[in-house]
């Protein structure tokens, strides 16, 4: 009976006292969510109060609505952080389904709303809000617990590469579908560090780098505004006025910021120079106002997150957690990553909000839920997290870093009773 008894392994706390998060979460994660929230519904203000204005003769339009969401989301927040992310396990499979679900009704007519020829929003009230962004977390939760179910085949092709693949596929392949190329390469790039890091071997992962290529190549060449937007990078000042004039006006306002910006609210891009000032492109309104000091403030505010989040990732206590916080993470940062590309006309123009900052409800609402989960995870941290335990298998699974599952850890806990 005490051998049986020590393989359980002590049942976690459902539940977080708001002093213990604070005490034992993350701290810098949270601060530098707190930071660049904040400081994002400063600037959605500021680039937003002309087309408010112009649009709905209330400067503060936009501004009200985000302050909406934002409530929204520290809710979640609240609970992503407070409940037990063991809890997500069996919600893993409703959750894929809810999000499958709403993938497809915003692709039918009467359910969807199209913009610019793209239908990515469903019409909730005086709202709206993206299925894509609840299907990033929805995958993240999903494929952290088939990873860790499938981590004993992972490294096979046939039973692990294949079967992963086809998942990805479909995910993806419904985003893609709303016209979102985007979200789609965030969506796979998620994915992908996830299968990474269960233990896929360097070469499959390659393999699958080079389909996601391909199958780009293909989104790319069957959409003409696609190409067009390619052909606007390498050279904006070829149609000024038409493919290249956000390229050149993102510049100009980044430009006109020097070092210590022009001031908060002296914009002149957004007096509807520079189109989707207050959303895809509000980190040139970023540059323009707060100059070179503002935007390198912003990207290490997310250099401090990443660097957090994957410091999660490497102390959480399981594959699961570790899976989710490694999920989260990549999200956030590779969103940011491409958008700041994008708006400095480092990659094409890619049609994706800036995390935290960025008008866009839905989007700030989720992302914050992820950041709550993130949190939970922090706040169950070991200082030898699973992945620092399958470190010692490199090399000895053709370079594959494998997490352990839970039998391998609850054996460690009887050895030690």
């Amino acid at each position: 009976m005490r051998a049986r008894a020590g393989l359980e392994l002590p049942a976690a706390p459902r539940r977080l006292a708001s002093s213990l998060v604070w005490r034992r979460g993350d701290r810098a994660l949270l601060l530098a969510v707190g930071t660049l929230t904040a400081f994002g519904l400063v600037m959605v203000f500021s680039a937003s109060e002309v087309q408010g204005w112009l649009w709905f003769h209330n400067a503060a339009y936009y501004f009200e609505r985000q302050l909406i969401w934002l409530a929204l989301g520290l809710v979640l927040l609240w609970a992503g952080a407070h409940v037990d992310y063991h809890r997500l396990r069996p919600l893993a499979w409703p959750l894929g389904l809810v999000a499958i679900g709403l993938l497809v009704l915003v692709l039918l007519p009467h359910f969807g709303v199209e913009v610019n020829g793209a239908r990515r929003w469903l019409r909730l009230g005086p709202l709206q809000m993206q299925p894509a962004e609840l299907a990033k977390v929805a995958a993240i939760v999903f494929m952290a617990l088939w990873l860790e179910r499938h981590r004993e085949r992972i490294g096979s092709l046939e039973n692990g590469v294949v079967p992963f693949l086809a998942l990805m596929g479909l995910l993806t392949l419904l985003v893609i579908l709303e016209r979102d190329l985007g979200t789609t390469l965030i969506m796979a790039g998620i994915l992908l560090a996830q299968f990474l890091v269960a233990g896929g071997r360097k070469r499959h992962v390659l393999l699958l780098a080079l389909i996601i290529g391909l199958c780009v190549y293909m989104f790319i060449r069957m959409e003409p505004y696609r190409l067009h937007r390619i052909l606007a990078f390498f050279d904006p000042w070829a149609d000024p006025l038409n493919t290249g004039f956000q390229a050149i006006q993102s510049v100009v306002a980044l430009g006109s910021g020097g070092i210590v910006g022009v001031g908060l609210g002296q914009s002149i891009q957004k007096y509807q120079w520079l189109p989707f000032a207050h959303t895809d492109f509000i980190f040139a309104i970023v540059g323009e106002e707060t100059g070179l000091i503002g935007t390198s403030a912003v990207l290490g505010l997310f250099a401090l997150f990443t660097y957090r989040g994957y410091r999660v990732a490497l102390k959480a206590p399981d594959a699961f957690g570790s899976l989710l916080a490694c999920g989260v993470t990549t999200w956030i940062a590779f969103q940011a990553l491409i958008n700041i590309a994008a708006v400095t006309v480092t990659l094409p123009t890619t049609g994706i909000p800036l995390p935290f900052i960025s008008y866009g409800g839905s989007s700030l609402a989720i992302t914050l839920l992820a950041v709550g989960i993130l949190v939970n995870v922090s706040t169950q941290s070991e200082k030898v997290g699973w992945i620092r335990h399958a470190s010692v298998d490199l090399g000895r699974r053709h370079g594959r870093t494998l997490v352990p599952g839970d039998r391998r850890r609850a054996g460690a806990v009887a050895e030690r009773v």
